[in-house]
């Protein structure tokens, strides 16, 4: 089986969730690429934010899913430090769609037991969702269902940055040497350092690469790509991933 497998669009099967899922062998975390949401507004004449909005929709059912299935942590990149390239306009737009769903969403989140965290430089998001995010943050600290995390003005390499200038400001303290610099140091100043390293990372929209997404954590995820649209994905194709990281031998650089 390729570490790196692509499902045409029109291949999925219409199964429920959990069909044919081995229960003992679910991915403890799934990381999500949600793209295509642009390509979907477009093809049916909208403008973009109409694509986020459909979008939106996915989330909820996915965040469902995932809680159904008992996987632990999901992580969704939801704003990349890259996306403030986008039109001003497409950006605004987004900015207040994802402060509209914060409002709406975080009291259900809290009710259904799932644990919210933003992933990110989110000091550089608007204050108004700042203080959203930071509420949902809180109320939602002790739950114990599914993890949901957003990566939110999130890059990979900007992670690994900021934990760099962690432990040089620990260096220049005096409180670590840097002959003990390694990955586990490294690792633990990450932003969610608790957080297993994602089994499976899926990506929608057809394109094969990782766009800065958790680049340190998915060193070993296994990758499962499909061209299905952000908007359309749903349990369907979510059960197809999971199918496909359960077919799969796991070596982690050994031999099994």
């Amino acid at each position: 089986m390729p570490l790196i497998e692509t499902v045409p669009l029109g291949e999925t099967v219409d199964k429920p969730v959990a069909g044919e899922l081995d229960r003992s062998r679910m991915p403890r975390h799934i990381g999500i690429i949600m793209d295509g949401n642009g390509r979907w507004a477009r093809r049916r004449g909208f403008p973009r934010v109409e694509g986020h909005r459909r979008g939106e929709r996915t989330v909820k059912e996915i965040v469902r899913a995932c809680g159904e299935l008992g996987i632990e942590y999901l992580t969704l990149y939801t704003f990349s430090a890259e996306n403030w390239r986008r039109p001003e306009d497409e950006v605004r737009a987004l900015m207040g769609l994802l402060e509209i769903v914060a409002r709406r969403e975080i009291q259900e989140l809290h009710r259904s037991g799932v644990r919210l965290r933003v992933l990110g430089r989110v000091h550089d998001l608007p204050p108004n969702l700042q203080q959203l995010l930071i509420h949902g943050v809180e109320l939602t600290r002790e739950n114990k269902g599914l993890t949901l995390s957003l990566a939110l003005n999130y890059g990979g390499r900007a992670e690994i940055v900021d934990a760099a200038r962690k432990l040089a400001s620990k260096v220049a303290r005096g409180i670590l040497q840097p002959e003990d610099i390694n990955e586990e140091s490294l690792a633990r100043e990450l932003y969610a350092p608790d957080m297993p390293d994602p089994d499976l990372v899926i990506r929608t929209g057809g394109e094969v690469r990782l766009s800065n997404f958790l680049l340190w954590q998915a060193a070993y995820s296994e990758i499962w790509v499909t061209d299905v649209l952000w908007p359309d994905f749903g349990r369907a194709e979510l059960a197809e991933g999971i199918r496909s990281f359960q077919s799969r031998e796991r070596r982690f650089g050994g031999v099994n």
